[in-house]
């Protein structure tokens, strides 16, 4: 697999979010907030779009080239972490996209062309720091998924150690739960639940260690994972990005209140200071939030690619 070099991605962003792909000569068999999966007959098509969502519902703007930020990040991610645990993509993307007449280099630097699992019932998530649901759930109970924490910690405070708490695959239009390691179990078994556990953790240590190194602080991290045939343990979708993953500026961090991310934080602000009712439809976004938060989201892809 093949990454692009910064600036040249750069240069072959859209002026304009793209936003659907009607025109696509393959079956769509999945539909989600950003990406869509068509179905190859051997294998999958995972095109990221440049759609953008907050709590919960799709906004009726996207930040031009997203889905191709998204796509390089995770490409590059894929190819460091091929020693912890193998990934769903095909091993040569410019031949498989050559082989299936897929020629737009828009459409390549947005795609992954990867093999068909069966993709666990649950989501992984690691935390290193005390923010967002986590936090929440720690005011209120002093516990985060059934994990007991230490008092007294503040919003943003990094933990004594990382934790694993993994949540339910919400249908449509519903919030992902927070689940315990019993549920986890018994949504999976405990031998695999063991092994996602195990993996999620080594895969969030690595990040953060790589992260550092990059100038950033990965606070939290979400993995996905499928099966074979045979049962081994696969990771799928997207890996360590600011959509799956809450990233902080190494510089300047304090623990107390929560720190500036590489993500759609400018989004979320504006928003919740329009009044409105987090239903859809969602109001329009002005063009000068959108470029700030393409300008996040292309900061930390330059910070790990250098």
């Amino acid at each position: 697999m093949t990454v692009m070099r910064f600036a040249e991605l750069v240069a072959a962003l859209p002026q304009h979010a793209v936003t659907s792909f009607g025109d696509l000569p393959f079956t769509k068999v999945g539909s989600g907030k950003v990406r869509e999966i068509f179905d190859l007959g051997d294998a999958l098509l995972l095109v990221a779009s440049d759609r953008l969502s907050a709590f919960d519902v799709i906004l009726p703007d996207g930040i031009p080239g997203k889905g191709a930020i998204l796509t390089q990040m995770s490409l590059w991610w894929f190819r460091q972490t091929e020693h912890l645990i193998p990934n769903h993509l095909l091993p040569d993307q410019q031949r498989e996209f050559a082989r299936r007449g897929i020629a737009s280099r828009d459409l390549q630097l947005r795609s992954m062309i990867v093999r068909k699992l069966q993709p666990l019932p649950i989501e992984c998530v690691a935390r290193g720091y005390l923010i967002g649901s986590g936090w929440s759930s720690y005011q209120a109970t002093g516990e985060v998924s059934g994990i007991k924490l230490p008092t007294g910690l503040r919003q943003a405070d990094k933990l004594p150690t990382p934790i694993f708490t993994p949540t339910t695959k919400a249908p449509k239009g519903r919030h992902d739960e927070a689940i315990n390691d019993a549920q986890g179990e018994a949504a999976i078994g405990a031998e695999l639940y063991a092994q996602v556990k195990t993996t999620s953790l080594a895969l969030y240590q690595f990040g953060c260690t790589q992260a550092r190194q990059a100038g950033m602080i990965l606070a939290d991290s979400k993995f996905e994972f499928g099966t074979d045939a045979a049962g081994n343990l696969i990771l799928i979708d997207e890996l360590l990005t600011p959509d799956s993953s809450r990233y902080w500026p190494a510089e300047g961090y304090a623990p107390g209140s929560s720190p500036p991310s590489y993500d759609k934080q400018f989004v979320r602000d504006h928003l919740l200071a329009q009044n409105w009712n987090q239903q859809a439809p969602a109001p329009r976004i002005p063009a000068e939030i959108i470029q700030r938060t393409q300008e996040k989201y292309l900061a930390a892809l330059k910070n790990l690619l250098g």
